[in-house]
């Protein structure tokens, strides 16, 4: 991203997942955990053995959880206080939580949309808001943002939730701007059709995977490598991002009737 130097990032310090379970945030995590300490942030923190197990297993020098609901927006102050006086700075914070919906449903049902909303934008806004405040008075740190492509040009076929990316989106990409200088930094991800479990409903209805569609660890592989060479953003798979450059020019009689 404009005014961000590709600077090589060390592999010490503690990392936060928040969303503990996410598939991507274990797998992001699993590749940056070597030598590390590493907090799962998620509802029911004492049902975290496997993903605890997996990251101990990837060289973690000790692994933590913690409750934390994304929703409360009113606990993640108090959350953010207390990761960092029990823990000391955060050096990697990766923000994987995030809900997909129904996307029929969410057409007419508003507090279905709204819930969408609330936890894929509003919730969002507020622990990257604290962790950004947080990282700022460190004067380091990187916090890894998941965007998509779907909030690139927002499709007819999931408009809310990908008005949520779109949202998003914008909103990490002013903050990266803003936290130029600052010894902070923000990693902008944008994975296409991820195949896993949050997908996992869409496909057993029938859907199929989009084009150049990938999984949890190659999105993982492909963070965990720019996080590394100091990037600002990154576009899982690369062909993504000019293919996407030419769709944000098609006409929208067209746009609307591409599939998902």
């Amino acid at each position: 991203m404009a005014g961000n130097a590709a600077v090589p990032q060390p592999s010490t310090g503690t990392i936060v997942v928040f969303g503990g379970r996410s598939e991507i945030g274990v797998a992001l995590a699993t590749r940056l955990a070597e030598n590390r300490t590493v907090i799962l942030a998620a509802r029911r923190p004492d049902d975290l053995a496997a993903q605890t197990a997996e990251i101990r297993g990837a060289g973690a020098t000790d692994v933590h959880t913690v409750a934390f609901d994304a929703d409360d927006t009113d606990s993640h102050p108090a959350l953010i206080d207390g990761l960092v006086a029990a823990h000391g700075p955060i050096d990697v914070a990766i923000v994987a939580f995030g809900i997909l919906g129904d996307a029929a449903r969410a057409e007419t049902d508003v507090a279905h949309a709204l819930a969408i909303a609330h936890t894929d934008y509003y919730a969002q806004i507020s622990i990257i808001t604290l962790l950004a405040t947080a990282l700022r008075t460190q004067r380091s740190g990187t916090i890894i943002v998941f965007s998509s492509v779907a909030g690139v040009r927002v499709r007819r076929a999931n408009y809310v939730y990908g008005s949520t990316k779109a949202g998003l989106d914008g909103f990490a990409s002013g903050l990266s701007d803003a936290l130029h200088g600052s010894g902070v930094r923000l990693l902008l991800a944008r994975p296409g059709f991820v195949i896993g479990a949050m997908t996992r409903d869409l496909m057993a209805a029938g859907t199929k995977p989009a084009p150049f569609s990938v999984d949890a660890d190659r999105v993982a592989d492909d963070v965990a490598r720019a996080y590394r060479r100091g990037k600002g953003e990154v576009w899982i798979p690369g062909i993504l991002r000019p293919m996407f450059f030419g769709m944000r020019l098609l006409p929208r009689a067209i746009w609307r009737r591409l599939p998902r």
